[in-house]
Formats: C-alpha cells, structure tokens, sequence
C-alpha cells in the first residue's frame, strides 16, 4: 500500500509535459541523422582498423561534423546557428556508437598455443 501511494504522489508531483515532443521535432531530426551518419562513421572505421575504441571516437566525431556542418549551411543561407541541434545531433552518434557494439556477434578465440606435453621417456625405473 505505501508503495502505491509513493507511485501516487510522484505522478502527481510531477510537471507533465506531453507538448514538448512536438516542438522539439527539429532536435529528433538531429538526433536521427546523428544515428544514421554515427553509424556509417563507426562502420567504415571498425572495418578498415578492427579498433572498437577507434570506432567510437570515430562515430562520434563523424556526427559532430554533420551536425557542426548542417549548422554552418543553415548559418549560410541565412538561418541562424543552435547549439542545441549540434548537441543533439552528437548525441545521436553517442547513442548509436554505444549501441552498436552491444549487438555484435562475438567470434570464438581460436587456441593457438597448444599444451605442451611431456615426451616419453625411454628410460626405466630400475629399483636396486
């Protein structure tokens, strides 16, 4: 019962805000083009270094460039430069440069040294 209470009090405490998704459509489209251009910056390094770390600082980098270069475009044609679409398309290729890893297919480690064994001795025991 105080659980229930406790779920009470908090939903009814807390500022619900259903409105803020739909003025923020433009920060969603960041962040998707962050997971898209994250991703393919991610790929391309994993597969030329087989580096997962270098992967995700590539990923990352590559959507802060997009989103850094999106926001010099719109500064050129005469619409002005938000911060909050950089941070969110870099977010995106946060997101995406964790997730990625979470879903590869780990390959078996192929044993390569080989127990050594003891050769036979050719000797025998002689007991005096």
């Amino acid at each position: 019962m105080k659980k229930i209470l406790l779920i009470i009090t908090f939903m009814l405490t807390t500022v619900m805000d259903g409105q803020s998704f739909v003025e923020q459509k433009d920060k969603q489209l960041h962040f998707a083009a962050g997971n898209i251009v994250g991703a393919i910056g991610y790929n391309a390094s994993y597969q030329k270094h087989e580096d997962k770390t270098r992967a995700l600082i590539t990923g990352i980098c590559t959507a802060f460039a997009a989103g850094v270069a999106k926001e010099m475009y719109d500064a050129a044609t005469g619409g002005y430069v938000e911060l909050a679409d950089v941070a969110a398309t870099t977010l995106g290729g946060i997101t995406i440069g964790f997730t990625i890893p979470l879903f590869e297919v780990k390959k078996p480690k192929l044993r390569t040294n080989k127990r050594k064994r003891r050769p036979k001795s050719n000797r025998k025991c002689y007991k005096p």
